[in-house]
């Protein structure tokens, strides 16, 4: 009996993910995916909401069996992260996750005996771009980047070598520090802001780095496109969708599917209605 229900729960969510790779119809949807979770406003409170959020999507790549590796991790002494960077292997993880780029926010709202109201609100900024082939060509001229490499033997057994990228033109900033050495931090780190770079691209319809606009970047993530309210009572809403759910919990331990597909479904439809416009 309990063997059937676990099938059965398998196959369900099978199902639920055949559901979703349907509306993924752009080549790089197959691509793995880089992630990056970085604390926005809110001081403590939005670092742990970061690690929170970093726990949510490593559970949700696990529950779809994809290989998650730590690439990055900025850490504060007291809790949470600053930033983190997941690099999530497997096919169709770049089609899924570029649905939760944006900027996530928790609130809290506490409500004294004196009924002035608080509302605690603090946010984390999430970064998708696909993981390039190693082919992919996009030249970035060196006057255009800032490398700072960093040497301190943190663990004996694996001293710390990370680098840090930044992208001058853009303001774009990557850090690895996962890597052995200096030159594989390096060669990682590149290789996300090339990615980054590619997505940032993409969504404002250039050809060329040089095109790419640093305001119109910084915009993508001004308005809020998911909320968590966790008390006093708990409802996670998409606000491009509308989809919401009293389940917090369970979207914070990865069951954020039922997101994604409404985010892809909207997608789609938008497509599809460009394309009849056009015919």
């Amino acid at each position: 009996m309990h063997e059937a229900q676990t099938n059965l729960i398998q196959l369900q969510q099978e199902l639920k993910t055949l559901e979703i790779q349907q509306l993924l119809v752009e080549y790089y949807d197959q691509k793995s995916a880089y992630l990056t979770i970085t604390a926005g406003v809110g001081g403590i409170d939005a670092e742990d909401w970061a690690s929170i959020l970093l726990r949510m999507y490593y559970r949700w790549a696990n529950s779809h069996n994809y290989k998650v590796y730590l690439v990055a991790e900025s850490c504060k002494d007291v809790a949470g992260i600053k930033s983190a960077t997941l690099e999530i292997t497997g096919l169709y993880a770049y089609g899924c996750l570029k649905s939760e780029q944006g900027t996530h926010v928790k609130i809290v709202r506490i409500y004294p005996q004196n009924g002035n109201g608080k509302r605690l609100t603090c946010k984390a900024i999430v970064e998708v771009s696909p993981i390039l082939d190693k082919s992919f060509e996009l030249e970035i001229p060196e006057k255009d980047l800032d490398i700072t490499k960093c040497w301190h033997s943190g663990n004996v057994n694996r001293p710390q070598t990370w680098v840090q990228v930044f992208h001058i033109p853009t303001g774009i900033t990557v850090l690895c520090d996962q890597e052995r050495n200096q030159l594989q931090n390096q060669e990682q780190a590149l290789a996300i802001l090339k990615s980054k770079l590619w997505a940032f691209m993409q969504a404002q319809g250039v050809q060329n780095i040089s095109d790419l606009q640093s305001g119109r970047i910084k915009s993508l993530f001004k308005k809020p496109i998911r909320e968590y309210i966790l008390h006093p009572y708990t409802r996670v809403k998409d606000l491009r969708t509308q989809v919401e759910t009293t389940a917090a919990t369970e979207v914070l331990n990865g069951d954020i599917d039922f997101l994604i597909k409404a985010y892809l479904q909207q997608q789609y439809q938008t497509l599809a209605r460009a394309n009849m416009h056009t015919e």
